[in-house]
Formats: structure tokens, C-alpha cells, sequence
């Protein structure tokens, strides 16, 4: 044993303790590893039994019983030192080998200490080595599945690619990676199952790590479909739904990116929406989107909208002279007297008006859409309905804060439409926004049989125009009347000019 085996029999017990304590993970390999000191040094008695009993050192039992005993010895040295080095040294450097690695440097380390100690005994170890590489040679083709295996799985751990912990995907199966061993990697599934893959075969397959983007948390992504009847604005729905969602806080949803709602299909009786939000633990799937659902049933009920389902639905309606006329009326009804709270048409008469209702077209736009661009030539103007909408004129290629807000009964557009110049100004719908438009050869007959119309609406254009410029340029009333009497002559020959009057 030497002078120095006590000390370093202490030095390994301690060692082993203390790792004992502080390494709670690790303390099924540290008490193998005292149990094999143990045996080791039952083992060594043993020699010293056999010593004194006079049986010689070149006997088979006490050659092989000193191997076995200086073998448990020095795996168990192994054992503590890997213990030691791993998860102690290398982990304070903040260095992280693969765990099929570390057992793979153990197994390395077994046969070195196996190797070392037969050569201390004096055994031929070069007969040992050549029969083991034929013996590897056959292993090898007898097990090609099993090393393959072996081989995937160090790939796996040594590239990085999938870890413990990582929710994948393979197969239509998804899973949080619980191990990575030899021969397989076992996943557990959020219904408490457990899949064990192959490593092969994982190296072979196509497999989605979720959640995982460069330097973003994890997080995955997820859809909830619902339907809404086609009668109900698909602004005001994905509005409703997204106000619900971003208005608190929900447990397991990312804050950013935030919940939101898109318009994903035309189905034959209804619309068709999901709403896309980023779960943080990828564990509990199914019950967030519970939630997600439930705050979407009852936000869409609480704004009066419906949730539904496929259905085909039926009209009969008796279609008669009558009732075509009936409708008809009634429209044009609803339209002159939009056009009688339109102060560019004050000075028609009402057969006039009713002219111009019968040539009106409905021209609905969606929050945030552009009704009318700056610079764009368009002969017709809006009157807005219903919605509310933004007025902006653009300085040096930029949209400057808003000029005005046009809301039901406003219009747009009358220069265009009267003088045929470009637009002044861009609108922007604030809502979703329905208007009645009215184009320039509607406008024509009118002023051929009327020429003197021409002057009343060249007036309110020029005071109009000058209320823009007013804005734009802080006029005051004086420099107002003043431009607003150049304005009216301007544009007067321009309306002559356009319609050839």
C-alpha cells in the first residue's frame, strides 16, 4: 500500500463527502463510487490474508484479486475526479460539456484504468488489445443500428441542437426533451407520455425546436379561429376582439409581440378570423387558448356581435314592378336629402338634386384606408355618410398633423370634380367610413342647362379653399375676404374651362 495510502485514502473519503453535499444531483454516482473504494479495500485484506497464509504473489487468485481490487479503486477515483471536474471545476469556469460526452470520457477513463492495471500485475496486455480490436470489428457490424444511435446522440449534445428542456415536434408529436442517453432521447408529452426516439432516427427526421428564435425569450406562436356573420365590419370585430385581449394582462401570454386578430378567409355565409398570441410556457397550450376563447365570446357579445356557424340560409322574395320602384324611391329619398346638407349644392333645385341622387354610387372605405391622395387626379367628389375621417397636406414629402375632421355630411373632393386640378390634400379614413361619390359627367348636364350655378359653387369653393389655407398659414379675416375674392374669379374660369361652358 505505501507510506502514503492512509493520507490519500482521507483525501478521497473528504473529497467524496463534501461532493456528497453540495452535489445533490450526483449522489447515486458518488455512493457507487465509495461502495467500490469499499470493496477495494476489502480486496487488499484479502491480499494481506493471503500473505500471511503463504500463498504466493504468481497464484492466479491473488494476481486477479488484485487487479479487481486496484480495478474498483480506480473507478471509483474516476468516478469522484469526473464528479469533481465536471460539475464542480469546468461549471465554475462556466464550461458545459454534453452529458453523453462526460460518460463517454468515463468510459474512456474505465478502460485506461482496466489497461493500467493489468500491466502493474504483469499481464500481456498487447495479446488483450489485438483480440479486442477484432472483437470491435465484429461488435461494430453486429450492432451498426446501435452505434448509429450512439453516434446521433453525441452529435445532438456535442452541436447544441436540441437540449434538455426543448419542446419539439417530430411526427406530428410534440414534447419537452426529458433526456438525452446513448441510444435514445425521451420525450414526455403534455399528456404525460413519454415517446423514446432513437437518436438515428431523430438525426434522420425533420424536427421543429418551438419556441426557440435567436435572441428572443421562447415562445410559441398560436391560432384560434372563430367565424363572424358577413353583416358585422370586420374592422369593428378584429377592434373588439384585440381590445379585449391587450386590455389585461392573461397568464402565459407574451405582452410582446401583443395578441392581435386578422380577417383569414370568405366563407360562404360568413367571415373567418383567428386570433394569433405568443404562449410562454409552451406546457399549457390548451388552456390558454380556453382563455383566449372565452374572453373572445364574451367581447363579441358584449359589442352586440354574434359568433357563426356554417350555415346556408334561403331568401324568397316576392320581386315585383312595385316593389323595385318602392326600394328605388326610397334610396333616392335618403340620397337627395344627403344632398340637400351639402352646402356646394344649395343652389340646386330639388329636381336637380334628384338628378344627381340617381347618379350617386356608394363607395364604402376601411379604417385607416386612403379615400383621396394629394397630387392624384380624380374628377368626382365624396360626401361621407356615416365614419369619421382625417384631412392632412403634405409639406416637403411628409404628412403634417391633421388639418381637419370630416365627419356625416362633409365633402371632399369638389375641385377635382368641378375644375378638374389634383387633389390638395390627402384623406385618411379615422373609422370605417361610407360615402355616396359623385362624378363629373353626372355633374355636366346640370351646369349646360344652368350655367349660372357655375358662379354660386365657385364661391363656396374659393372660401373653402381658403379656410385650408388659413389653417396651413394662420391667415387672419381680412387676408382671408381677400384671397377668398381672387380664389372665387380663379377658380370661376377654371369651372368654365373644365365643363367648356
Amino acid at each position: 500500500m505505501g507510506p502514503g495510502f492512509p493520507l490519500a485514502v482521507i483525501l478521497f473519503v473528504l473529497t467524496a463527502l463534501v461532493l456528497f453535499a453540495i452535489r445533490p444531483a450526483e449522489r447515486g454516482r458518488l455512493r457507487a463510487a465509495l461502495l467500490l473504494f469499499v470493496l477495494s479495500l476489502i480486496g487488499l485484506l484479502a491480499l494481506a490474508s493471503f500473505s500471511s497464509y503463504g500463498l504466493g504473489t504468481d497464484k492466479s487468485l491473488y494476481r486477479w484479486t488484485e487487479w479487481a481490487s486496484l480495478f474498483c479503486a480506480g473507478v471509483a477515483f474516476v468516478n469522484v475526479a469526473s464528479v469533481l471536474i465536471f460539475t464542480v471545476i469546468l461549471e465554475a469556469l462556466r464550461l458545459k460539456p454534453a452529458h453523453i460526452l462526460r460518460e463517454l470520457l468515463r468510459a474512456i477513463s474505465y478502460v485506461v484504468v482496466g489497461i493500467f492495471v493489468l500491466s502493474i500485475i504483469k499481464v500481456d496486455v498487447t495479446g488483450i488489445v489485438a483480440t479486442s480490436a477484432v472483437l470491435t470489428a465484429v461488435i461494430g457490424l453486429s450492432f451498426q443500428d446501435t452505434l448509429a444511435n450512439v453516434m446521433g446522440g453525441m452529435a445532438l449534445q456535442t452541436e447544441g441542437t436540441i437540449g434538455i428542456g426543448d419542446w419539439l415536434r417530430i411526427d406530428g408529436q410534440e414534447g419537452r426533451v426529458m433526456d438525452i442517453r446513448w441510444r435514445h432521447t425521451s420525450i414526455e408529452t403534455r399528456n404525460w407520455d413519454t415517446i423514446v426516439i432513437p437518436n438515428s432516427v431523430l438525426m434522420k427526421s425533420q424536427v421543429t425546436v418551438l419556441g426557440r428564435r435567436v435572441g428572443q425569450p421562447v415562445q410559441h406562436r398560436q391560432w384560434v379561429p372563430f367565424n363572424v356573420d358577413f353583416r358585422y365590419s370586420p374592422a369593428m370585430v378584429i377592434d373588439t376582439v384585440e381590445s379585449a385581449l391587450r386590455g389585461e394582462t392573461i397568464p402565459n401570454i407574451a405582452a410582446e409581440p401583443p395578441p392581435n386578430c386578422v380577417l383569414m378567409d370568405f366563407k360562404e355565409s360568413y367571415c373567418s378570423y383567428a386570433v394569433r398570441y405568443w404562449l410562454t410556457d409552451l406546457a399549457i397550450d390548451d388552456p390558454t387558448n380556453s382563455i383566449v376563447r372565452t374572453r373572445i365570446y364574451f367581447a363579441l357579445r358584449r359589442a352586440g356581435i354574434p359568433l357563426s356557424i356554417p350555415a346556408h340560409s334561403l331568401f324568397v322574395t316576392e320581386d315585383d314592378t312595385s316593389r323595385r320602384e318602392r326600394k328605388s324611391a326610397e334610396e333616392i329619398e335618403k340620397r337627395v336629402k344627403t344632398l340637400g346638407r351639402v352646402e356646394l349644392f344649395d343652389s340646386l333645385t330639388d329636381e336637380e338634386r334628384q338628378s344627381l341622387a340617381a347618379r350617386l354610387r356608394v363607395a364604402p372605405f376601411v379604417r385607416d384606408e386612403v379615400l383621396t391622395r394629394q397630387g392624384a387626379d380624380a374628377h368626382w367628389l365624396y360626401v361621407i355618410t356615416n365614419g369619421e375621417a382625417e384631412v392632412r397636406v403634405s409639406t416637403d414629402g411628409n404628412l403634417s398633423e391633421h388639418v381637419a375632421n370630416l365627419g356625416p355630411g362633409d365633402f371632399f373632393g369638389e375641385r377635382g370634380m368641378m375644375t378638374g386640378e389634383p387633389r390638395s390634400a390627402t384623406v385618411i379614413a379615422l373609422s370605417d367610413v361610407e360615402c355616396y361619390r359623385l362624378d363629373k359627367e353626372a355633374f355636366d348636364d346640370i351646369l349646360r342647362r344652368r350655367p349660372e350655378i357655375a358662379e354660386n359653387i365657385s364661391e363656396v369653393l374659393a372660401r373653402r379653399r381658403v379656410e385650408l389655407e388659413a389653417a396651413l398659414e394662420d391667415l387672419d379675416e381680412e387676408a382671408k375676404q381677400v384671397r377668398a375674392q381672387q380664389h372665387q374669379g380663379d377658380l370661376l374660369r377654371r369651372i368654365k374651362d373644365f365643363f367648356r361652358l
